[in-house]
């Protein structure tokens, strides 16, 4: 069965509908290329019988794009073959456009990647106006480029400026806003509707070419030589570089792509994007990000640990204990997604506050045309802020986010407990203390767990399951079920101090600090942490989270220790934050003051009397960026594996996913296992040794890792 149906009618319009067997999806894999290559041999001996073609899905989606599983296995050695196969797909699309025939993309649904290459290389395009239904080039998400003619189409459609955020950015638009950019050239109401604008379109244009194709065609806004054009692209370079950090090659090579394809004819332009696109599909970050960001993930959110055999949970009530930030985005994301919440606190006066901050965030999508007043007052109105206990009565589900003290989390978990809804559960959403030991308040442990939120909830996508030893397969699978309600990406670990994510984000901002105590100067330690690819220096990190939390975290942590009859080993950054915090009051962001100083007009700059208090000049003068950048992802990566070592992380995908969505590990590298198995385990081990002989036994590579190496087997 062919993946695209053939149908001339009797009024000479060929109807091309894209349908392949045995998927949920249209994707460009080898049975669409032989399926095309079929139809354009077709079409060419029944040209003369044909006025016109549209090309349209049988899906609930038009086309998803490429077939990931295909790239991901492309190597170096298979470059020349990949390009001849892309080259040729390439040249059957162009067949068509160039074949004088009128052509109609008539959009039914979704057309990302390669979809919305196909759409692209028709004449005119009809989409069902649908705001669920996205456009867009998303390659760069995953570290490629549009292969399929998107960089040389694009720019010649709307021009090269307008084009850049949709090839560089991976933007996603709904028709609307598809329609106002030129990408598309009409809305269309229904599935009837579509065809029959698009048979309109064939009627009023019997011959059809496109704008690059015929004498004279400018391009819009001007082309890379133009005065105006050359000014701005001279600068592009410069600011690509300053977000990319060096780090990510796709959009650097979908600039080059797309200016050098300007400057010659469509054709050649085609292959300049094809060499690009290849360099870019057998390297190793597309390779890293593809692999997690498409495939990992997809395992994650497809429920890979969640418990089978457990009935899936719909979640009609939740209570939420303490209405700061953390309590009050918990109670934001859950109330948007057709919840109702309770979010009590010490007074209903504080519990409203806590409310005023959904109030904010709704107010902002209101006046950004994202959602209507009625909408923002149905959130709103799902959000019950309280001071009283009793109006938790009848929860399935309670999350605690108090203040991170054992003490304070017990009495909270002892007043809700009691007025939840039969077989309901209760969740600490601690980001350090461990859930077995938090369980010791409750009196049903097995329906106990903890769900980790990361800061602020309404944008961080994660969330960490912390399973305690009495948490039962049940209260797991639901929570599970919850996270996933609520639209966030659920890891599930194992109990432990600090669990997988705190732990991990702990190694990265102690090793920060550590080399502040060093001597090493404080903007070589920022830079090296941006340089590596995470989102900012540990320094800056440090002051968001607050110097007196981690000292209280540290606190907390040493005291529990101790009353378990372990030694507690202190960090080498710990003698800096007191420092920091005792002797020059310097305590962070929300007070004003810490690694940084925080004007009240213009943008925060570090402290310029660290410099005096700890850099050692010829020490910061001596010291290589490439140290102190492998110190920075070299740590998180070993106490990770650490983490599956000792069973905290159940999954090598969890912990990709963690480290990417939890602590903003360097995303380029596909996540802290990845940029082990990328780096080379052996030759990752050989330098975390040469790290630790230099910089402290943290860094002694785990016993797990010395396994893996002596065999140079990769974590899977």
């Amino acid at each position: 069965m062919s993946a695209i149906h053939y149908d001339l009618g009797s009024d000479q319009i060929l109807t091309l509908t894209i349908d392949m067997p045995g998927q949920s999806a249209n994707t460009m894999n080898a049975d669409f290329r032989a399926a095309l290559t079929d139809t354009v041999s077709k079409v060419k001996n029944d040209l003369d019988n044909i006025r016109g073609i549209i090309v349209t899905s049988a899906k609930k989606t038009f086309f998803a794009g490429g077939d990931l599983k295909e790239l991901h296995k492309v190597t170096r050695e298979d470059a020349e073959i990949f390009e001849a196969m892309v080259n040729g797909l390439k040249s059957e699309m162009r067949a068509l456009e160039t074949s004088g025939k009128p052509i109609v993309a008539a959009i039914n649904g979704s057309a990302l990647g390669g979809g919305l290459e196909i759409c692209l290389a028709c004449h005119h395009r009809v989409v069902m106006d649908d705001d669920k239904i996205q456009l867009g080039l998303p390659e760069v998400t995953l570290g490629l480029l549009p292969g399929g003619g998107g960089t040389q189409r694009l720019p010649r459609m709307i021009g090269l400026e307008a084009a850049f955020p949709y090839l560089m950015e991976g933007r996603k638009v709904n028709p609307k806003a598809a329609l106002k950019a030129g990408i598309v050239d009409e809305l269309a109401s229904s599935r009837d509707d579509m065809m029959a604008k698009a048979r309109a379109f064939i009627e009023a244009n019997p011959k059809s070419q496109q704008p690059w194709d015929q004498k004279g065609f400018r391009f819009p806004g001007g082309a890379p030589h133009h005065p105006a054009m050359a000014q701005k692209l001279s600068i592009a370079p410069a600011m690509l570089k300053q977000k990319t950090k060096g780090c990510y090659p796709a959009p650097e090579r979908i600039l080059s792509a797309a200016v050098e394809g300007a400057q010659v004819d469509f054709d050649n332009g085609s292959l300049i994007e094809t060499r690009y696109f290849a360099e870019l599909v057998t390297g190793q970050v597309a390779k890293n990000m593809t692999g997690t960001f498409w495939f990992q993930l997809n395992a994650v959110n497809a429920g890979e640990s969640r418990p089978e055999g457990v009935a899936k949970e719909t979640f009609g009530k939740v209570g939420v204990l303490g209405a700061g930030m953390m309590g009050a985005g918990i109670a934001y994301s859950t109330a948007t997604r057709g919840i109702e919440v309770v979010l009590k606190d010490v007074s209903s006066e504080n519990a409203e506050k806590g409310k005023a901050y959904s109030e904010k965030l709704l107010a902002k999508k209101v006046s950004r045309g994202r959602m209507t007043e009625e909408q923002k007052t149905g959130v709103l109105n799902r959000i019950k802020a309280t001071g009283f206990a009793d109006d938790l009565d009848g929860c399935d589900l309670v999350i605690e986010a108090v203040f991170e003290d054992s003490d304070l989390k017990a009495k909270v978990t002892q007043e809700a407990e009691a007025r939840l809804a039969d077989n309901g559960i209760f969740a600490s959403n601690t980001s350090t203390i461990p859930i077995t030991q938090l369980a010791e308040a409750s009196s049903k442990p097995d329906n106990f767990i903890g769900l980790h939120f990361f800061s602020p909830v309404d944008k961080m996508q994660l969330v960490e399951i912390i399973v305690g030893e009495k948490t039962s397969d049940d209260t797991l699978a639901r929570a599970f079920d919850y996270v996933q309600q609520i639209g966030k990406i659920p890891i599930v670990v194992n109990d432990s101090r600090g669990f997988f994510t705190s732990r991990v984000f702990g190694t990265f901002v102690n090793e920060g600090i550590a080399m502040l105590g060093e001597g090493i100067h404080p903007s070589s330690i920022e830079n090296a942490g941006v340089l590596s690819g995470m989102p900012v220096g540990p320094l800056a990190i440090s002051d968001e989270v607050s110097l007196t939390l981690m000292q209280h975290i540290r606190d907390q942590s040493k005291k529990d220790t101790e009353a378990a009859g372990k030694t507690w080993n202190a960090h080498p950054a710990e003698a800096v934050i007191d420092q920091m915090v005792g002797s020059h009051n310097r305590k962070g962001k929300a007070a004003g003051a810490g690694f940084y100083e925080y004007p009240e007009s213009g943008r925060k700059y570090l402290w310029p009397e660290l410099e005096n208090l700890f850099v050692d000049q010829q020490k910061a003068r001596a010291t290589e960026l490439q140290d102190l950048k492998d110190r920075i992802l070299f740590i998180q990566a070993i106490e990770t594996v650490r983490c599956l070592e000792e069973g905290v992380l159940r999954t090598v995908e969890d912990a990709n996913i963690g480290s990417i969505f939890g602590i903003g590990f360097a995303p380029w590298t596909g996540g802290a296992i990845q940029f082990i198995n990328q780096y080379g385990v052996r030759a990752f081990a050989e330098r975390a040794k040469d790290l630790a002989a230099r910089f402290g036994e943290r860094f002694t590579p785990p016993a797990m890792l010395l396994e893996k190496a002596e065999t140079n087997t990769i974590f899977s």
